[in-house]
């Protein structure tokens, strides 16, 4: 493929990852103006936001595997015209009931589309390119959580909440154009689908289960009979998935890849980054809030350094590593963010702000150094017929991830401040109490990051 066209099928694939990326939180700015329209309660409206994430996780595999009979280009496309149509589905949806479950058709679109779009993008671009490529991605994701929340609150502000979904209507006729004329690959499509139904329905049931009771532990103190009925069934449907897998001839997901250090120790390690990540932009808000007294627009000034540097510099991280195959660029970058929590918690525990936007600025730039390489490393483990299922499982790794993220530090907190005898809301907690806590919980984080750094560590002993 020519560089002009090359480039420009990246710009398509990396648009649809940016619309994929911010159709997934801009709804929590539009969240208590469409629960007022609706005259909702929250419990009900915040499944426009729970209903998108789980559909999109559970169903990423799925399309993995469909994507070895349809091929990539065209399960992309077929996505996101499904996530198109969807999108305007939802803004003129006329009951809360309509758009919840038109936000499921949506993600199940973005699903297709996002199960296979890092595959794509590597593919396309040469051995000595695809850190830089696997930058371009981290770039885009960044662009999209700094775009979020600035493009909700623009439009809902002056336009209405409907024109968060209506306004991926042009951005989606001008992208399908240009793919028309440019998105073309060589690959080679399987002569069937032999889709394992069974396993795939086992997977969703365990996906959906889990998250549920990630999503309900976030939200509460202890457990509840709802909790305990999601874990139950997530812990039974886990191994009969398992088990189902290894004994099917076309399984959903061949197992044997977990036999594969290489790829298997950098999964683990971007799962504890991306849980440790999480603690920090889950607590933080409550921190500056509740102890600084920080407007929301502060916070949100602060949580953009990180961010913008990975938006400014993981492409120079995939060129470095391109550059140089330093083999511990990953570990590197994953011990650089155990520091900066480290120093978070510090910071915190002392109520120091310059220590505090140090380790944002030190966060930034471990994050820039570790998310093109590991990423890299992910992608090239498996043959090359396998990148369809290295793109699909990182991907739901990724939002697994960020599920335990948000449960393991809301849990960590709301269990420090209830031993201290305190069972209020979080934000009217004293700030001797509030801090201490959130410092623990960054120190625990760093921990975290930091057998990461030993699984990236290994994974590159193991290239010896």
């Amino acid at each position: 493929m020519h560089v002009e066209g090359r480039n420009i099928l990246a710009f398509i694939i990396l648009l649809g990852i940016f619309m994929f990326v911010i159709d997934g939180s801009v709804v929590s700015i539009a969240l208590p103006t469409i629960t007022r329209y609706f005259q909702s309660d929250v419990a009900l409206s915040q499944w426009v936001i729970t209903s998108y994430l789980i559909t999109v996780t559970s169903l990423l595999m799925i399309f993995g595997k469909i994507a070895e009979r349809t091929g990539k280009v065209r399960l992309f496309l077929a996505g996101f015209v499904i996530f198109t149509i969807a999108s305007v589905a939802c803004g003129l949806s006329t009951s809360l009931y309509m758009l919840i479950f038109f936000r499921v058709i949506q993600a199940a679109g973005a699903a297709m589309s996002f199960s296979i779009s890092t595959a794509i993008i590597f593919q396309i671009y040469h051995h000595g390119e695809q850190g830089r490529a696997m930058g371009y991605i981290g770039t885009t994701v960044s662009l999209a959580s700094i775009a979020g929340p600035m493009l909700g609150g623009y439009l809902v502000d002056f336009m209405g909440w409907k024109y968060i979904f209506l306004i991926n209507l042009p951005i989606g006729v001008m992208l399908l154009a240009l793919a028309a004329k440019y998105m073309k690959i060589d690959e080679t499509r399987s002569s069937k689908l032999d889709l394992d139904w069974l396993g795939a329905a086992l997977l969703i049931i365990f996906i959906v289960s889990l998250m549920l009771f990630l999503g309900d532990l976030s939200g509460s103190n202890g457990f509840s009979i709802a909790d305990s009925q999601f874990l139950l069934l997530a812990l039974l449907s886990l191994p009969a998935f398992v088990w189902i897998e290894s004994h099917q001839k076309s399984p959903l997901l061949d197992l044997s890849i977990f036999q594969v250090k290489k790829f298997v120790l950098p999964i683990i390690a971007i799962i504890l980054f991306i849980i440790s990540s999480f603690s920090v932009f889950i607590l933080g808000p409550f921190y500056f809030q509740g102890v600084m007294g920080y407007s929301p627009s502060q916070v949100g000034s602060v949580f953009l350094i990180v961010p913008a540097i990975m938006a400014l510099g993981s492409p120079l991280g995939g060129w470095i590593y391109d550059r140089y195959h330093f083999r511990y660029n990953s570990a590197l970058g994953i011990m650089i963010v155990a520091v900066s929590l480290i120093f978070m918690g510090s910071g915190i525990g002392r109520d120091d702000l310059s220590t505090i936007h140090l380790s944002f600025v030190i966060m930034g730039l471990g994050s820039m150094l570790f998310q093109s390489p590991i990423n890299t490393e992910i992608m090239n483990a498996l043959p090359k017929e396998m990148l369809g299922t290295a793109s699909s499982l990182s991907s739901a790794v990724r939002n697994m991830g960020m599920s335990l993220g948000v449960s393991i530090s809301t849990l960590l907190l709301s269990l420090q401040l209830n031993i201290a005898g305190y069972h209020g809301a979080v934000l009217d907690a004293k700030p001797e109490l509030l801090s201490p806590a959130i410092s623990n919980v960054m120190i625990i984080s760093a921990a975290l990051c930091l057998l990461g750094a030993v699984a990236a560590l290994l994974r590159n002993r193991n290239s010896d």
